[in-house]
């Protein structure tokens, strides 16, 4: 090959070898860039949480010195609020309300403690653990008494609760009442048939699978099932009854007990409350000291943001996709 030929065939090489290095120089200042892009990013989500973590330790604090230090040195009204479900693990459980309630009685500085309601009720068991605390610290302290004003409303367990209190006040929409019980679930029987799909269920005992929602209902678990509802009814009624005693017209209203609910203007003749009012026209009026002190024990910040991650709500999706036990709702 004559040298005429070799030259543009070099230069040509050349060429190409310079666009790859080129290319390759482009590649790898993009990566550093993005590198950079995304270095910066994380520092600036750094701070977002840093922020976040900051501020929300301070209202923690906030919250936390405005309880260690309440009145300045005087008398005041212990205020607790019962909101939400009644449930175990919930913010309304039993352990938190008992301890709200004892650290209430147990101060000295509290001339008087206000439950403030706003609850569709729920657990059974929880409601009946602060039931018998109420009535356990109302003769512990006889000199401090307990008053239970409900808000929007104040049903079922959250009425089984107040019932304990010395006197009941709401306002005249409050909707109060519902002392019934009642169990909910689903029957898939017929679904399952017609998706082509059997169900196996292997177990020892005759009634073990007795609420599977996938199983036919037979009679006698079903009337079985209907005197586990009845016996919490009874124990309900007699929890209520034993705390409102005379003031409850329920000779002449039998319907008091068929999970009905009245207005709190209703209510008030019926006596399942006792007046109407508010929990700071309670504490001024009724107590005789105006200033509220909060003793509610509130959920920690874990709590919270793994409630917000949507582990409470994954478990009432599942309480709701099968069946559900007694609940005073």
């Amino acid at each position: 090959m004559t040298d005429e030929w070799k030259a543009p065939a070099k230069a040509s090489a050349d060429n190409g070898d310079e666009k790859s290095w080129k290319l390759l120089e482009k590649t790898l200042l993009a990566g550093v860039e993005e590198q950079r892009r995304a270095r910066r990013w994380g520092i600036f989500f750094k701070c977002l949480v840093f922020i976040y973590l900051f501020f929300g330790l301070a209202l923690i604090y906030q919250a936390v010195d405005g309880k260690t230090s309440p009145g300045g040195g005087a008398a005041y009204t212990a205020v607790i609020d019962i909101e939400g479900m009644i449930a175990d693990k919930e913010a309304a459980s039993a352990d938190n309300i008992i301890g709200s309630l004892r650290a209430a009685f147990e101060d000295s500085k509290v001339k008087g403690v206000v439950l403030r309601i706003n609850s569709p009720g729920g657990s059974p068991v929880q409601a009946g653990y602060v039931y018998d605390e109420i009535v356990r610290l109302r003769a512990a302290h006889p000199d401090i008494k307990l008053y239970a004003v409900i808000a929007d409303l104040g049903a079922s367990g959250a009425y089984y609760i107040a019932s304990a209190a010395d006197q009941i006040y709401a306002d005249k929409a409050s909707l109060v009442g519902s002392i019934g019980v009642t169990a909910a679930g689903y029957g898939f029987v017929e679904t399952l048939g017609k998706l082509g799909v059997e169900r196996r269920v292997y177990t020892a005992g005759e009634h073990k699978s007795f609420l599977d929602p996938f199983q036919p209902q037979k009679p006698e678990e079903t009337a079985f099932w209907q005197g586990v509802l009845d016996t919490t009814h009874k124990q309900f009624i007699a929890s209520v009854k034993k705390g409102r005693g005379e003031r409850l017209k329920d000779k002449e209203h039998p319907e008091l007990f068929s999970g009905l609910v009245w207005s709190g203007e209703q209510a008030l003749p019926l006596g399942l409350i006792d007046g109407l009012g508010s929990a700071s026209s309670v504490a001024r009026d009724v107590i005789g000291e105006k200033e509220l002190v909060d003793f509610t024990v509130e959920e920690s910040p874990i709590d919270r943001f793994s409630k917000k991650l949507g582990a409470s709500v994954a478990q009432h999706l599942a309480m709701w996709m099968g069946f559900q036990g007694p609940a005073l709702r």
